[in-house]
């Protein structure tokens, strides 16, 4: 498929900066999207601002970029008001202003990012085809209101669209709240990093696979709901574990002091062999390697900005 124009939107954000650069390997026009503050200069994309919960932005963004193509990774990602806050709905109805203006532009072909959250984790493997959707979390509910939404739309309104369902992810530029960097950070400091028991198995995923799933989805043809996973669980307390490792603190490690989550079962993973039939793609950054870089990265970081 060949791509003049590409509009990434959240393309400031965790997943957004690592689909820039593939976007950039693949030689093609970008336009990304940023809302809380200007991000660093990235050579050959074009930066706007765009708060896409405001009214007529959605359409005043598509009129400014002219894309064919939109990758839409912008949502409220924020731990702790994700999972049930109201801004799910505001973002279910300015992701579909966005699409309907985009197809009015000429657009060619949508890529939208979903979340394992959609599916009903009482199954604990997660396939596209075969697991039931029935989320227990307004987040889940509406990235699951609007891929089917979408893809019925594209059908309808003859728009190729694709629907990239991520799971588990760490790597750099992660929220330090959330628990790879939170546990890295605590052990760099010398301070005691606590879990839950972590005999929860993930498929946990290193970002740029993530990025990079998706950016083969979007310059490939394929249409429908594909998940972008690993296919692979992991135990949460072996993560944590091997982090210890890596940092050489294993004796912070406090796994068990915290409480896990009421819903927490005990299994969620992703089929992955729709998206490598069918677009060619599979995760490549084995946990080890991912886990050494992104200490290596938030190392970095602390030396740079010590507390």
């Amino acid at each position: 498929m060949n791509t003049a124009r590409v509009l990434v939107t959240g393309a400031s954000g965790f997943i957004g900066l690592h689909a820039l650069a593939a976007l950039r390997a693949a030689g093609l026009d970008v336009t990304a999207t940023y809302c809380a503050r200007p991000p660093g200069e990235i050579a050959g994309v074009r930066w706007v601002h765009a708060d896409l919960l405001a009214l007529d932005a959605p359409e005043a963004l598509i009129r400014d970029a002219q894309p064919d193509t939109l990758l839409h990774l912008a949502w409220i990602v924020e731990p702790g008001r994700m999972i049930d806050h109201v801004d799910n709905l505001r973002w279910l109805a300015a992701s579909l202003d966005l699409l309907r203006h985009f197809h009015a532009a000429g657009g060619r072909r949508c890529v939208m990012s979903g979340s394992c959250y959609e599916y009903d984790w009482r199954y604990g493997y997660c396939s596209e085809e075969l697991t039931p959707g029935r989320p227990d979390t307004l987040y889940g509910a509406a990235k699951r209101g609007l891929a089917e939404t979408m893809l019925a739309y594209c059908k309808a309104a003859g728009l190729s669209g694709a629907w990239g369902r991520l799971f588990f992810l760490y790597g750099p530029h992660e929220n330090p709240r959330r628990l790879v960097p939170a546990v890295i950070l605590s052990l760099l400091r010398g301070e005691p990093a606590k879990s839950s028991h972590g005999k929860q198995v993930r498929d946990y995923m290193h970002v740029r696979d993530a990025a990079d799933g998706l950016i083969a989805l979007l310059l490939s043809d394929s249409q429908g709901i594909f998940n972008i996973a690993s296919g692979c669980g992991v135990a949460i307390h072996t993560i944590v574990e091997r982090i210890g490792g890596i940092v050489g603190r294993e004796e912070l490690l406090q796994i068990g002091a915290l409480p896990a989550r009421a819903n927490d079962l005990p299994l969620v993973v992703g089929d992955a062999g729709k998206i490598r039939r069918d677009v060619g793609w599979h995760a490549q950054i084995d946990l080890d390697a991912g886990l050494r870089a992104t200490v290596d990265w938030w190392r970095a970081r602390q030396k740079a900005s010590p507390r």
